[in-house]
Parts: C-alpha cells; structure tokens; sequence
C-alpha cells in the first residue's frame, strides 16, 4: 500500500474512487457512462441537485446564500471576485499570507484597489498576522484560510464588519465554519472535495449587482446563479465525484467528525516533529497546518537520503513545494491514521540509523 501525501490533487477516499471508475462505464445501470449522458439529463441533474444538497447541509448554509460549482479553480476565482464585487472606483482588503493570497491581490489590482492591510512576507510566510486595521471604506476583506506551501492555518476567523471573502481550497469540509461570518467562500475541489476540474462558490447574494460593470456572462455570479452552475457545460465529472465525496463526509459523521479525526492526525505527526531530533517544524505553533505539515532536517544533508528512504517504503509525495524546499506532508480529509503512523514509523526508523 502507498501512502499519498501529494499536496494535490489529492488523496480520495478508496470507495469514491471505485464508484466513480463504476459510473465512467454505466451510471447506476442506466447502460451510459457519466462521461456521455446529457448534462441537462435527469440522471445529472439528480448529481448536481444533491451536490448543492448537501453542501448546504453539511455547512449548514443560511438563507439567502447561493451554491455554485464552477470551472477554472481558484485561480479563475482571483479575479471574479473582483470583478463581481469591486467597483472600479473602490478599494478591497486583502492579507497577504503566502503565494496563493499574493496572486489575489496581484489579479485585483486590474478591477480596483487591494489594500494589504498585513503581510508575513519578510518572515517567509511562517505566522498568520493578527495585528492590523481593515480600512471601514473597503468593500471586502480576503483571506486564505490555509497555506499549503507554507504549512500556516487561519484557526480564528476575524471578525469584521466588511463583508470576509475567503479562499478555502485546501481545508473547505475538513472543520466546521459558520458560513454566516463570510460574504462568499471558494475552494477548488481538488483538496478535500473531489478532483481537479471543478470550484464550489458560496455567495450571498446581496452583494452581487453593485460593481457597476459589465461582466462577460462566464464570469457573472448571478448569470450563473440563475442558470444553476449550468450557463454552459459543466464538468459533470468532477462534480459527480465531489457528490460522492460529500456523500462520504456526510457518512463519517459530517464536517465535525471529520474535523477531530484531522485535529487527532495532525498532532500525532506534529508530536514527532517535535520530538525527533532529525526533524523541526517550519512555522509558529499557533498558526500550524492540519492539513499540510511542513518541516525540514536539522542536517540538510539528510534531506535527499530520507526522501529516498521514505519512497522505498512506501511514503510519496513528502517532498516540498519547490519554492519552499523541505518535506510538506499534505493529509487531507481522506488520509486515514494509519498513513500517519507510517510516515511517523518511517521517521523514526531513519533517526535510529542515523544517530
């Protein structure tokens, strides 16, 4: 068995992957294959309607607030957002904590003006700031709640009186939120929710018509509210698999089980971190990750060894990001435990060979 802990596409749970291989030949008996039905179909609509289903459900989404699932990943969603929420002639508060929230704020500046109310940069990104002022006259204030290069975590969402916007991709379904607290919320799927291909978006509604632009109709929220995630063909794969996936989450206990079993694998992996010799976290303790655990080897020239080591037993995808260096243990909703115990196995197993 291999242990996957790749930063993404991530790890699937093991019966998702079955029935979605089962339905690109024949869809619950209908004698299609998902991939060649209709989207506009009866048999996909039932997909998407119980995708939107049970993301209200499993999130607890108040009224008032729509459910999308889009195309283009986040990196689309750096300039929707913007671009439907931004007037020209406004700013929009964003914190700057790492790459992904960089490349935010860099699409913003072609719809308006992004204010960095905090930044960590000079620090390499290893603590979430917590000190700053959003301007009252921003329109938005834009997050990202977890940092999968640098292994930092939003554990406590700020509380503002401007509309919070929050980039979500790499721990959306792995904790409980109130959705109340954001004005829209968006998550590439292919972290904890499904592959890559598709984007959930939840938006409130209210605060949508009032850039003051027009906005081509692939890039409207509204355009694509109304039209039901359906404006143009969507990635019924991808959306299929994420159902599936909700579906699992739902069956685990929902959103809060899931969050105490990653709350249980985090600290055993962080426990060795600290405890092993070889090894030392990257970044604050109070700003850790539960879903990307980022650390490095106190003799440098142990990296290549270990790396090599761990493959040969089985434990892939711990290399880190390549801006980043390091190791980067990525242990989403479906790693189970016992890949934890591996990995921590394997750890220790090269610190006693290395003494």
């Amino acid at each position: 068995m291999k242990h996957n802990f790749g930063a993404g596409p991530g790890i699937l749970p093991h019966e998702v992957l079955k029935q979605s291989a089962e339905a690109v030949l024949d869809l619950n008996g209908i004698g299609l294959s998902l991939l060649e039905i209709s989207h506009r179909s009866p048999e996909f609509e039932s997909v998407l309607n119980e995708a939107v289903s049970l993301v209200k459900e499993l999130l607890h989404v108040p009224a008032g607030y729509s459910v999308l699932f889009l195309q283009g990943g986040a990196s689309l969603q750096f300039s929707m957002v913007p671009y439907n929420l931004l007037p020209q002639d406004k700013t929009a508060a964003y914190l700057e904590t790492g790459v992904w929230a960089n490349k935010a704020i860099k699409e913003a500046k072609l719809f308006g003006t992004p204010v960095v109310v905090a930044t960590d940069k000079e620090n390499n990104f290893r603590t979430i700031p917590k000190k700053y002022e959003v301007p009252s006259d921003a329109v938005y204030f834009h997050i990202t709640s977890n940092n999968t290069i640098y292994g930092t975590q939003i554990h406590e969402f700020p509380k503002s009186e401007i509309p919070l916007v929050c980039d979500m991709s790499s721990d959306i379904f792995s904790r409980d939120i109130s959705v109340a607290d954001f004005g829209l919320i968006y998550a590439g799927a292919q972290k904890n929710m499904g592959p890559a291909g598709t984007t959930l978006v939840i938006v409130k509604d209210d605060l949508l018509g009032k850039s003051g632009r027009a906005i081509p109709s692939m890039l409207n929220y509204q355009l694509e509210i109304d039209n039901g995630s359906m404006y143009n063909t969507p990635p019924v794969f991808a959306i299929y698999v994420s159902m599936l996936t909700l579906r699992w989450i739902k069956a685990k206990g929902g959103v809060a089980a899931i969050e105490k079993a990653n709350e249980e694998k985090a600290r055993i992996l962080y426990e060795e971190i600290d405890r092993n010799p070889l090894f030392k976290g990257v970044c604050s303790a109070e700003d850790r990750s539960t879903m990307n655990v980022c650390f490095i080897m106190e003799k440098p020239e142990l990296e290549k060894p270990f790396l090599k080591f761990a493959e040969e037993r089985d434990i892939i995808g711990i290399k880190g990001h390549r801006s980043a260096g390091g190791f980067r243990a990525s242990i989403y909703n479906a790693m189970p435990i016992t890949s934890i115990h591996a990995l921590v196995d394997v750890m220790q197993e090269f610190a006693e060979k290395n003494k």
